[in-house]
């Protein structure tokens, strides 16, 4: 089981001199994968959650490539709507072949309505879009001359070189926890990516309606590759209000095993605590990922010490 970094890329202490040495510091202590969350627009509703200064993500991924060496690099989650199919299709494609084949395309249809609206994007629409989207990149990634009629996205014989360094394409994680995320995931995804979730539905609920739509559409499963909230506490936490991720180190380690156990391809771990002012101090959730890499995680040999 690989382990990744949800690299912050925004609030008052995001930076080019700390995005850096979050790149540095994750690939040094062995981590496999480095992400990076979406907006454009930091509207109203986008402040409150994920302030300003926020770098945008495909250019904070084309410069990680070129300071990075082994560590991939991915997205937790592309919002698809917000930029064309064609847009997306070709600058995951650049980076991938910058980074000799390191990208993962994490994506979400998005939620914030201020946003959307400020970027002229149909709200209500995000799902019917993403959709066309998907189908339409991964097209544009897998043949030399692509073409696609669609609602929302239309094309003829585009020229798609450079394609992607990994063949067939690069890996698309589908974020989400409704029925049609579920779908979205089983249709056009190579894995699975709920965000902040319980144990008991994860195993319950997530994992085997995602198998029962498989079978449903007559497709393989996804693989599993979750991302947790990863917050050390000095004390434990009752077990009925904790999501995954959360409490002790001996709670996490246990909840990593699980993960581990129950098949997980990556598990991508998130210190941002929903607090903006603690993003003053990156420096805090560096020394969690140490201790996390010490005594937890045996990141050389991919699995739990």
């Amino acid at each position: 089981m690989k382990v990744g970094v949800n690299l912050i890329n925004f609030g008052p202490g995001a930076s080019p001199d700390s995005i850096k040495r979050w790149a540095q510091l994750t690939e040094s202590l062995g981590y496999h994968l480095l992400m990076t969350s979406d907006h454009i627009g930091i509207t109203p509703d986008v402040q409150g959650r994920y302030p300003a200064p926020f770098y945008e993500p495909v250019s904070t991924l084309a410069w990680l490539a070129g300071i990075t060496s082994t560590i991939e690099i991915g997205t937790t989650v592309l919002i698809v709507p917000y930029r064309s199919a064609l847009e997306i299709a070709k600058s995951f494609a650049n980076i991938d072949q910058f980074s000799g084949g390191r990208v993962i395309l994490g994506v979400g249809i998005g939620w914030a309505q201020e946003e959307f609206a400020g970027l002229g994007v149909e709200y209500k629409r995000r799902g019917a879009i993403t959709n066309e989207y998907l189908e339409a990149i991964k097209l544009l990634w897998t043949q030399d001359r692509a073409s696609y009629e669609g609602r929302y996205v239309s094309f003829k014989d585009v020229d798609t070189a450079p394609r992607p360094f990994r063949s067939p394409h690069i890996p698309i994680w589908v974020g989400g926890p409704s029925d049609a995320a579920l779908r979205r995931a089983v249709r056009y995804g190579d894995a699975w990516h709920p965000i902040r979730m319980r144990m008991d539905w994860l195993k319950n609920t997530g994992i085997p309606r995602l198998n029962e739509i498989a079978q449903e559409e007559k497709l393989p499963v996804p693989a599993l590759c979750p991302r947790v909230k990863l917050h050390v506490t000095g004390s434990p936490m009752p077990e009925g209000e904790r999501v995954v991720g959360e409490g002790t180190l001996d709670q996490i380690h246990r909840d990593m095993a699980e993960l581990e156990a129950l098949g997980c391809d990556y598990v991508l771990l998130d210190t941002y605590l929903d607090d903006p002012e603690a993003l003053r101090h990156p420096e805090d959730s560096w020394r969690v990922y140490a201790e996390m890499a010490e005594k937890v995680l045996d990141l050389g040999n991919q699995t739990v010490r």
